[in-house]
């Protein structure tokens, strides 16, 4: 993947007015991955211990695959529908994750609730992308 092409691509693509700048993306998702392996961290100790079900790290394994996917998605493939129903799956596993987390430890889910909340804005905007770029 040229980096080059990519940012050429993506600039191209007709964006809503209310689309966060380029460089917001990267310290945006680094504070949420800090996040994100700190609640895993968490939940594997907890279920290690036995303390919360093996079944909570379904939905988590699936959350992080589905997000680890977007980029090879959307910028490798260049491909805004792929990437909107990334996006959608995305945001589903993290909603089954918190709820799923919910009886066992409700302050990972206060945690999470940035990474909820960028994760809402993002398939929002995903999605208003494909649209506008069909």
């Amino acid at each position: 993947m040229n980096l080059n092409e990519t940012y050429n691509w993506y600039s191209q693509l007709i964006k809503p007015t209310w689309a966060p700048p380029a460089w917001l993306f990267g310290p945006v998702w680094t504070l949420l991955y800090v996040i994100i392996f700190v609640t895993l961290g968490i939940v594997l100790y907890k279920v290690r211990r036995k303390e919360y079900p093996v079944s909570v790290l379904t939905p988590f394994a699936l959350n992080l695959i589905f997000n680890f996917a977007f980029t090879p998605i959307q910028f490798g493939l260049r491909n805004n529908l792929l990437g909107a129903l990334d996006v959608l799956l995305v945001l589903g596993t993290l909603v089954w994750l918190l709820g799923s987390l919910w009886p066992h430890n409700r302050n990972l889910v206060y945690l999470n609730l940035p990474y909820l909340a960028w994760v809402t804005f993002a398939t929002v905007l995903q999605l208003t992308i494909t649209f506008l770029n069909l």
